[in-house]
Parts: C-alpha cells; structure tokens; sequence
C-alpha cells in the first residue's frame, strides 16, 4: 500500500506545501493549507512549517519551482523533518524525485484524506470502502513505487514468465480491487435490505462540510450517543436513528462530512454509504457559521450533493450551526474599505439567509443548545408536508 502516515506517540514533524497557481489568491492558498494542517492534526502530525509559491503552472518534475524545491529540500534536511505534504495532488514521477532529494517521506492531499479514513474506519463497511480507495489511488501510481507491494507478498510463483515486477504489482492491485468491489456489492445488498425493511417512515439526513457539527445535532435531536469529536472526519459510518417530534416520527441518518478536493476514489467507493443521502426526502445541510469560508464550504457541499444525487432536487433546510463562535467586528465611521464577513453582524446574516425562500433557515449553537426547538419546529413542519402525502389517512397528527 502507499506510503501513508503512521501512528506514533510522538507527533510527526511535518512540512506542508501549496502552490497559488494562475489566478488564485494568496488568501485562498492559506485558507487551504490551513485546513491541510487540520487534517495532518487529525492525522496524528504536527505541522511545523509551511510553504507556498506562485505558479503558472506545476514543474512537471518536482511541481514547485527550482528555488522553492532548493528552499524546502534545505529546510527538510535541517529540521528533522520525516513527512512533506503537498496541497494539490502529485504525479508518480514527482513523488519519486522529492523523496529522493528530500530523503523523507512525501505525499499529497489525497494521500492525507486516504490515510485519515483508514484510521477512522471502525467498521467491516468502512474498511472495505476505504481499502478500496486506496487500491483504487494506487494502480497508476505503481511506476516508482512497486517496493511498497514487495513486502506485502512472498513473490516466489506469483511472478509470470518474463513478467516484469512492475506489471506483476499491477496485477495483484487490480486482482485485490476486483475482489474488494465484489465484497461491497455483497454488502450493499444487506445495506439495501436493511433500508427498505425502515418501511415508509420519512427520512431526514444530516449533510455538510466536515466537522461542523452534524454528529452533535444528531445526538440532541435523537437523545443517542453518536461518536463526536473535534476532528476531521470523525464519522465515516452512516447512521441512523428513529426520531420524535411532537408526535410526529421519522428517520434521521447522519452521514460522511464532505471536504474541499475530496478524492474521487472515495466518493465511488463510499456510495453505498451515501445511499442514504440519495434515497432521502429531505437534507439538512449543516454549515459552520464560524468559519471564514463557510459560503467556499456550502459550495463545495453542493456540488459534492450534485454529483451524489444526480442532479435531484431535493428539500434542503439549511441549519447555521456554531453561532455561539460568530465574531461580528464594527466597521469604523471612515473606514472606506468595502465591508468583509467579519463586518456583518449575526442579525444581518440571519436576514440575509432567511430572505432567500428557496432554501429556509435556521440559525443554531448545538454546544450550547441555541434555538434548537425553532430548528425541531421547521422539521415538523417539512416532514409532516410529505407524512401527509404518504399517509393521507393520519388525520390526528393535523
């Protein structure tokens, strides 16, 4: 398998790298290498340095620049640095000629996230969809990188007459993907079973940019203990619960958090699981009100929705969460500059969003249980549309 982060007691000194590439601001790059050094955080590493350059395209060998390559081999060298992670992803012979100039370990976003969801997965489901991914990753990336399989397998009799070891680790790759594919298929005939045995309750799945907080809403609204924490990724595994409001029942599903660059690899392979957005009557799309680029992570949420869904239009009730950390900060009287979000206060934003009928609205902090009975009102009221629908004869739930 790749190379990917290990577990140790002692954090990982890591190096993160991003290239601003056309017209990408220098804003935005940060904005992504801090989330790259979240997701090393979860990860297990701890990112020491960073380093960013202007492009107008990738060096096809070594993606950054001469000098910047130069500059950050020297800092690898000096520092004790034993993992580089670049922001954007790599080519098999650009990871080759950085690991060996650097003379440490290198990999890219993808291979980040992939690692994240290998230790994540706590479930036989979860394991086979993200061992999946990886093999998937890894096929052509093979050149340069077939030692990685050699310790993996005895070699005596698996290589063919005249085979090259290149093209025998491509066999056993994709030999391991078709086995990891039937696996899946078989188990996602038992998740289709399980589902279509729920009856014709109405389901409502929680969905949104990762770690921002659907697992906690889960819990308040179900009164269940579903894994939360404050990293990314904590839930990789959908789930489900029955849920009352007032006398009204449905099924709620809390699902995988989305991100910015998520590997393709992983939405096919987490399909199944992502079922349950597909066959969903309404999304709660969770947003961090909190986080400066809340309105980059709902676009990110939507397009990954549009590709899940097809391009289905679905019942969305949009749910700002974390309102309780919204920081409002007061233009001055001879400040000419155009406002930033910063500028505009909690009452403003709530207008803004709650004007545009198309999606309704509801501003909540789940920490601090904030407006939560609002938020269990607008279910109600979107749920109990499509109950009396399906069950026109419920005549005292209205």
């Amino acid at each position: 398998m790749p190379h990917y982060i290990e577990t140790a007691t002692e954090k990982e000194r890591v190096v993160l790298v991003g290239a601003i590439i056309g017209r990408q601001s220098e804003e935005l790059v940060n904005e992504y290498l801090d989330e790259l050094e979240f997701l090393v955080d979860t990860a297990g590493g701890q990112a020491i340095q960073r380093f960013t350059q202007k492009l107008d395209r990738p060096e096809p060998s070594t993606f950054i620049g001469k000098g910047k390559f130069e500059e950050v081999t020297q800092y690898v060298n000096e520092n004790e640095v034993s993992l580089v992670v670049f922001d954007d992803e790599l080519s098999p012979s650009q990871y080759r000629n950085l690991e060996r100039a650097m003379k440490c370990r290198v990999i890219d976003r993808s291979n980040l996230i992939l690692d994240i969801f290998a230790q994540r997965a706590r479930t036989a489901h979860a394991r086979t969809q993200v061992e999946l991914a990886q093999y998937q990753y890894l096929l052509p990336r093979l050149a340069g990188m077939w030692t990685h399989l050699e310790r993996q397998r005895g070699g005596i009799g698996l290589r063919g007459p005249g085979e090259k070891e290149i093209e025998t680790d491509r066999r056993i790759v994709r030999d391991k993907i078709a086995l990891l594919k039937e696996k899946l298929k078989h188990i996602d005939k038992q998740k289709a079973t399980q589902r279509s045995n729920r009856g014709s309750l109405v389901r409502v799945a929680l969905v949104g940019y990762t770690n921002v907080g659907k697992s906690t809403i889960m819990n308040l609204l179900s009164k269940s203990e579903v894994f939360a924490e404050d990293k990314l990724f904590a839930t990789l595994d959908t789930t489900v619960r029955k849920v009352v409001v007032g006398n009204l029942p449905f099924l709620l599903s809390d699902t995988v958090g989305f991100i910015r660059k998520l590997p393709h690899h992983l939405i096919e392979s987490f399909k199944s699981t992502l079922d349950e957005v597909r066959e969903s009557d309404i999304l709660v799309h969770v947003v961090d009100l909190s986080h400066p680029a809340f309105e980059e992570q709902i676009t990110v949420v939507k397009e990954t929705l549009n590709e899940i869904t097809k391009g289905e239009e679905k019942t969305t009730i949009m749910v700002f969460n974390k309102i309780d950390k919204y920081t409002f900060v007061e233009k001055e009287a001879d400040d000419l500059q155009p406002p930033t979000r910063e500028n505009i206060s909690l009452e403003e934003m709530q207008q803004t969003w709650m004007g545009k009928a198309n999606a309704p609205s509801s501003f909540i902090s789940a920490k601090e249980k904030t407006n939560l009975e609002a938020l269990r009102r607008m279910l109600y009221d979107h749920v109990l549309e499509i109950h009396k629908i399906r069950y026109p004869y419920d005549n005292f739930l209205y």
